[in-house]
């Protein structure tokens, strides 16, 4: 599993004092506002950074992080992803889980035939959307409730799914 985890991009600075947009790729926008650092991928480390300050903007976050205090230092951030630890990261509730642990996960039948692997979630109002690509290279939707998705086990990165009719 993933030590980090991707919580928002950094679309544009805001102001000259160094403060950035931050487009949230969380559900929870106002997570935020408990943060107290994040972490920004610099080569192939990542860097730790206190958040001073959180404002919301419509559907944006506006975060003054330290030592950022300028708008061109704030500009060079500009299309990096902010991460979370994921000591850090929200708990989950049961048969709840990070998008980052589903993406790459095996699919099996509930007779252990191998369907494909997950490709991309899909979060719409009621349930997600699983995208399940089979070895072919041809994919299909499946949805993300009890009465498909019967395991998931992030250990050996493997889900368990009971096809009902039509899914295929």
């Amino acid at each position: 599993m993933l030590n980090y985890l991707r919580l928002g991009q950094i679309i544009n600075t805001h102001g000259v004092r160094g403060e950035i947009k931050v487009f949230p790729l969380t559900d929870n926008i106002n997570r935020f506002g408990k943060l107290k650092v994040v972490y920004m991928k610099q080569a192939d480390e990542f860097k730790a950074y206190k958040v001073e300050g959180v404002k919301y903007l419509k559907n944006l976050v506006i975060l003054k992080l330290e030592n950022i205090n300028e708008m061109n230092e704030a500009v060079k951030l500009i299309d990096s992803y902010l991460y979370i630890d994921r000591e850090n990261a929200v708990k989950l509730s049961k048969d709840t889980y990070f998008i980052a642990d589903l993406i790459g996960m095996e699919v099996y039948t509930l007779s252990d035939e191998k369907l494909g692997s997950i490709t991309m979630v899909f979060p719409t109002g009621s349930n997600d959307v699983y995208e399940i690509k089979k070895d072919d290279g041809k994919t299909f939707l499946i949805p993300a409730i009890k009465d498909v998705v019967k395991e998931v086990d992030l250990e050996k990165r493997k889900m368990r799914i009971e096809l009902l009719e039509g899914l295929l």
